[in-house]
């Protein structure tokens, strides 16, 4: 059984050699243990042919305790130190029988069976701690690679946070220098569409004043009619108060058409008055604040407007003008200035589209705008229709956007049905919508809640 020995040493210096790396991290310890296994292997042979010596039989088992010696003394080899003692109880049991062998072989070959049986399960001792160590440090490579790998993951998401960091920073300054310039973007932006508003402000004012032109005639030419009647009437009873006998009946009937010339005069400069303080609320900025009105009376009002601001321009441009307005409909809480924009610019916009198919089609055609006001319980309703060209499908997708328009370049800003739309929507809560058919009409629907 020295065989047995020796392939235990054997196999035990080449476990040391792996476990310890000793090729690479220990080169002189290396060649120590290289010339141990060579040893060995010399020793196996030295035993193998004068098996039958005492002393040689011996050589193995003490070559092993000496292995296990050597292991105990080297501190790099202290991972194969606990390993190492496996070997013991095989070494001694070997020794001993031996010895037993050799003073009593009687007595050893009686109970040879319980010396071959301790042998052999002592070298099973020995396989089965080297296969657990052999597991354990398997795991524990395994652990360690692990660990390698963590680390190994631990710099380079180091290294990727450091990277991240600088790229974060740069595009912070990227992302600050757009903002600076977006803001400078926005105030420029701002700028121009307070410009624009002006601009489609003042146009809508334009219209206002053209109508206004015309309409204030009317009650000036009364004003100014009755003043010279009454300026006659006033020289004939000067004459008449002069006589020596003065006619009573015509000093009454004088003062009597004085007196009615006066009252229309009154009318009539209310009327021119009312027009004006009119277009001065027009082109006043609206306050914010909503008021009580007669929407009626100014959707009348508004319609008359538009269609002279259209004959300013054209004096051969006449119109049907219909009216449907809702008694029941009462005072409406609105802002005044802002919803007027809105009904001028459409009644204008609806002269426009009758005038133009006028011109495209002269013969058996009657322009006509309507006005409608209508009374509900939770909202008002005012409806401005004509019977223009109307729309095509995709004009009507984008009627509401700004800057959009139908009209010939410097005829129209595009920002007159948007900035109604906001006006309706956001400034009142309401809705606008349109609804047209092309070469027949167009009607906007206004719906404000009560």
């Amino acid at each position: 059984m020295s065989t047995t020995s020796f392939l235990i040493a054997f196999f035990f210096i080449n476990y040391v050699r792996k476990t310890i790396q000793s090729e690479s991290k220990y080169p002189e310890l290396d060649r120590l243990i290289v010339s141990a296994r060579y040893l060995t292997v010399g020793l196996w042979g030295m035993q193998f042919l004068f098996h039958e010596i005492f002393i040689l039989r011996l050589v193995g088992p003490v070559y092993l305790l000496l292995l296990v010696w050597l292991t105990h003394k080297k501190e790099e080899l202290q991972p194969v130190q606990s390993t190492s003692l496996s070997i013991l109880p095989y070494a001694f049991i070997s020794i001993f029988g031996e010895l037993v062998k050799f003073v009593s072989k009687d007595f050893y070959n009686q109970f040879d069976g319980f010396f071959e049986a301790g042998k052999f399960f002592a070298f099973v001792w020995v396989f089965i701690l080297w296969l657990n160590n052999r597991k354990q440090e398997k795991a524990l490579e395994a652990e360690r690679l692990k660990l390698e790998k963590q680390e190994e993951l631990g710099r380079v998401t180091e290294a990727q946070r450091d990277q991240l960091e600088v790229l974060v920073a740069e595009r912070t300054a990227e992302l600050r220098l757009q903002k600076e310039e977006l803001e400078k973007a926005l105030s420029h932006l701002k700028s121009t569409q307070n410009q624009l508003i002006h601009a489609e402000k003042m146009a809508s004012l334009g219209e206002l004043t053209a109508g206004i032109a015309h309409e204030i005639q009317n009650p000036l030419n009364f004003v100014n009619n009755f003043s010279e009647v009454s300026i006659e009437l006033v020289d004939e009873l000067r004459e008449e108060s002069q006589k020596p006998e003065q006619d009573t009946e015509l000093i009454i009937e004088l003062l009597t058409d004085i007196e009615q010339n006066l009252q229309k005069i009154q009318h009539h400069g209310k009327r021119a008055d009312s027009i004006v303080k009119g277009m001065l609320q027009h082109s006043r900025t609206s306050s914010g604040q909503k008021e009580d009105i007669d929407l009626n009376a100014m959707a009348e009002e508004y319609l008359r407007l538009a269609y002279h601001g259209l004959r300013a321009k054209d004096k051969t441009f006449n119109a049907k003008m219909v009216t449907e307005l809702d008694p029941m409909l009462g005072k409406v809480h609105v802002l005044p200035q802002d919803l007027g924009r809105v009904l001028l610019n459409m009644l204008t916009n609806a002269f426009y589209a009758v005038s133009d198919k006028k011109r495209q089609q002269p013969q058996g055609y009657e322009p006509t705008v309507w006005i409608v006001t209508q009374s509900r319980p939770n909202q008002v309703i005012i409806r401005v229709r004509d019977n223009g060209t109307g729309m095509p499908d995709s004009v009507k997708q984008k009627i509401f956007q700004p800057f959009f328009t139908t009209k010939p370049t410097g005829q129209g800003t595009g920002l007159g049905l948007s900035l109604s739309y906001d006006i309706i929507t956001k400034g009142h809560g309401g809705s606008l919508e349109v609804i047209t058919q092309e070469g027949a009409f167009t009607e906007f629907i206004i719906r404000l809640p009560r």
